[in-house]
């Protein structure tokens, strides 16, 4: 995400401190950036902070930055030096997740930031709830990349895709195997195909087992991005019911395969919480539901898989929408959030 603002943001000189990971030197040299790749895949996550940390501080002895963009709370002690050593401004991001995981680094990453940049409304109330009071709060939702041809490709049966790590309950794969097997009850020959990988898939691949609809679903595991592009174009709506987690912690941020989803021109199913309230419009680009009813869920796909008429006007909405929300478009609303904190 940094990278990607970074190569559309054409206001600063920018050098982009982060980990290194598989393909990232080709993608740097494709895209021209000033890109320093810290090393530290092999260590703990704790590990791994200290030493972008540890890094962040060196880079900026060298660089000298006027302002900080601080993509996530784990750098957010950096930023906070360099601030007071240098008295530049600093931005911190804050995405959803993390600030339930670690509320007390949230609470001071969000103090010590002269703008916060909220991915959402849900995260923009996360961070109201650590009992810090930000300076300045902007809402900045990710971008998506709308692809050349959006055109839908023919399948041979009614298709609901799921496109989320299985490492989350409150993602909701738990409440789509309950729904797909009322959603069958209407539409038979319906299928479900599972796009992400994780330790909940055992679980869940037993769970379609016990409800009868195994040999209605697919679960793909991690794919690459040319096959999770194919499924946006060949299924006939994305369904995502995610949840409140419960316990404290952070649900979903934004959504961005409801957004993915809605560039491909296909109708979305999410719940009606969290940041699916900022990704999907109800009644125009698709339909937000109560998380926790497989009944309302399933309705809500059948009604979609059964009504091309309405598949194909929510659809229409979704791609429309996504315009707003494409690279381009995010990485100027955010060069303007920076560059007013730097003349701020």
């Amino acid at each position: 995400m940094a990278e990607r603002l970074a190569s559309l943001m054409g206001a600063f000189q920018t050098r982009v401190l982060t980990l290194d990971t598989a393909g990232a030197g080709a993608y740097d040299s494709e895209h021209g950036l000033d890109v320093a790749r810290v090393g530290a895949t092999r260590l703990a996550p704790s590990a791994r902070a200290a030493l972008l940390n540890l890094e962040a501080l060196r880079a900026a002895v060298s660089f000298r930055p006027e302002l900080v963009l601080a993509m996530h709370i784990v750098v957010s002690p950096a930023a906070a030096v360099i601030r007071r050593a240098r008295g530049t401004s600093s931005v911190q991001y804050f995405h959803a997740k993390e600030i339930g995981a670690r509320p007390r680094l949230a609470a001071f990453a969000a103090r010590q930031a002269d703008v916060v940049i909220a991915v959402s409304r849900y995260t923009a109330s996360l961070i109201e709830a650590t009992g810090a009071h930000p300076r300045s709060v902007r809402l900045v939702p990710p971008g998506v990349d709308l692809p050349d041809d959006p055109a839908p490709e023919p399948s041979t049966q009614p298709t609901v895709l799921t496109i989320a790590r299985l490492r989350e309950t409150y993602k909701g794969h738990d409440i789509m195997v309950r729904a797909l097997a009322l959603v069958r009850e209407q539409v038979p020959d319906v299928r479900w195909v599972v796009i992400g990988d994780g330790p909940l898939r055992v679980g869940i691949e037993e769970q379609a087992r016990a409800c009868g609809i195994a040999e209605a679903t697919s679960f793909l595991g991690a794919v690459s991005e040319d096959e999770r592009n194919a499924w946006l174009r060949r299924c006939d709506l994305l369904a995502m019911p995610s949840r409140d987690p419960g316990g404290g912690l952070a649900g979903e941020g934004f959504g961005i395969a409801f957004m993915e989803a809605a560039a491909y021109g296909k109708p979305v199913v999410a719940g009606n919480f969290g940041g699916a309230l900022d990704a999907v419009s109800d009644g125009e680009s698709g339909l937000l539901i109560d998380p926790l009813s497989p009944p309302a869920i399933a309705e809500a796909i059948s009604t979609l898989l059964l009504d091309s008429t309405l598949a194909a006007r929510l659809g229409a909405g979704g791609r429309a929408r996504a315009q707003q929300f494409a690279w381009p478009a995010i990485a100027a609303r955010l060069e303007g959030v920076l560059l007013e904190s730097h003349r701020g």
